[in-house]
């Protein structure tokens, strides 16, 4: 078993972003960033806390086009926040819903030196806001002579090349839930439930050194199943089921995403051919995914294999997307998404197909794109469909 990564990043992690994220900002003209999410305010400033579950409370990060970014944050968390590399953070104490920090947050912002007249915020897609509409709108009144423009594609980008640091992180987590998928045939039998087999494999996550699973689902049933993301359920699983487990646990700040399929009792002929379609699909997506190649590149690659295999059609919209710091991050593989792929990117392969009525095959791996290919995160699942006995 590989040691755990050391937790946290080195200042130089941090600079290297900021300076990365400046560069970009220059390039779009902008004179700071307003952050106002957990993932973006964590990767300028190594702010990992588990009160973000709380919604009362808006928090703020600004990135200036020069400089070290300032935090502009509730005094409940200013604390945490000083034990990072940032020196500039400003509080109040919250929760006013008369005014939870915009003032303070208008008055930063007001200070900063301006270059362009532009405030760059992640407007666009695959983003949100995390902080009162109301107080949104206020920005552009209060900010007459500023521009509010959309940095959502700056984020995405910068947030899809990791560093040596992160896909550590992100390979040792492969690793904890490849172990666990590998130890489940061991603790999962028939007549249990998939809520029974999902809260065994939990804790086996945990005790093999899991922060936590936030997002681990199943579904189940004969020959295959019909719904992949609103499991599990309490029927006690009868010999013939299929059963797919995916999971998205975390070490550090950092997750995986992939799933394994087992099959109880005995696999029926058709359910083991469409397991056989699914894994030489991923086969033709690791072929596939390498620098200079495209999203769309890869989805071919994989959907070709399911088309000749005799797929019906594919409901999910994408067969894989990116990973770190979110479940799921950018790009989609799509057939019109196109974005080239570059070294540093860590994204799932997850080909799947209805291979008859109401009854689907998935197949998940977490991959790196390097200079020489893909390289697997997640262990390589078994070229045989696993039969639990």
């Amino acid at each position: 078993m590989t040691s755990p990564p050391l937790r946290g990043f080195a200042q130089t992690e941090f600079e290297a972003r900021t300076e990365r994220a400046q560069r970009m900002m220059r390039t779009l003209e902008v004179d700071a960033l307003l952050l106002t999410t957990e993932p973006h305010v964590r990767y300028f400033s190594g702010f990992l806390t588990q009160f973000w579950q709380s919604p009362t409370r808006p928090w703020f990060l600004l990135l200036p086009l020069r400089g070290k970014p300032i935090a502009v944050i509730p005094t409940i968390g200013v604390a945490g926040m000083q034990q990072t590399w940032l020196d500039d953070i400003r509080s109040w104490s919250s929760p006013q819903p008369e005014d939870d920090g915009i003032s303070l947050l208008l008055s930063t912002i007001r200070e900063l030196p301006r270059r362009f007249g532009r405030l760059g915020m992640t407007l666009g897609a695959e983003s949100h806001l995390r902080m009162p509409a109301n107080d949104y709108r206020l920005l552009g009144t209060e900010l007459a002579d500023m521009e509010l423009v959309d940095c959502a594609k700056l984020m995405l980008n910068l947030c899809s090349i990791k560093s040596a640091a992160e896909v550590e992180k992100i390979r040792y987590v492969c690793e904890l839930a490849s172990d666990s998928f590998n130890a489940l045939p061991g603790f999962a039998r028939t007549g249990q439930s998939e809520r029974e087999i999902l809260c065994s494999m939990r804790i086996d996550l945990l005790q093999r050194g899991a922060d936590h699973t936030p997002y681990i689902v199943s579904a189940s049933g004969k020959d295959g199943y019909g719904d992949i993301i609103m499991g599990p359920g309490d029927r006690p699983l009868e010999e013939g089921d299929v059963l797919i487990i995916d999971t998205g646990t975390v070490y550090d700040g950092y997750f995986c995403d992939f799933d394994r399929n087992y099959a109880f009792g005995f696999a029926s002929d058709k359910t083991r051919k469409a397991y056989h379609t699914v894994f030489e699909s991923t086969e033709a997506g690791l072929a596939a995914a390498r620098p200079g190649a495209t999203t769309t590149d890869v989805w071919q690659a994989m959907w070709s294999i399911l088309e000749a295999g005799g797929a019906r059609g594919n409901d999910v919209g994408r067969m894989g997307h990116g990973l770190g710091a979110q479940l799921t991050e950018w790009p989609s593989l799509t057939a019109n998404d196109n974005t080239a792929l570059a070294p540093g990117m860590v994204i799932t392969l997850e080909p799947g197909m209805e291979f008859e009525a109401g009854k689907l095959m998935v197949h998940e791996e977490n991959i790196l794109i390097t200079d020489d290919g893909a390289d697997l995160l997640s262990k390589r699942a078994a070229a045989e469909l696993t039969v639990i006995v």
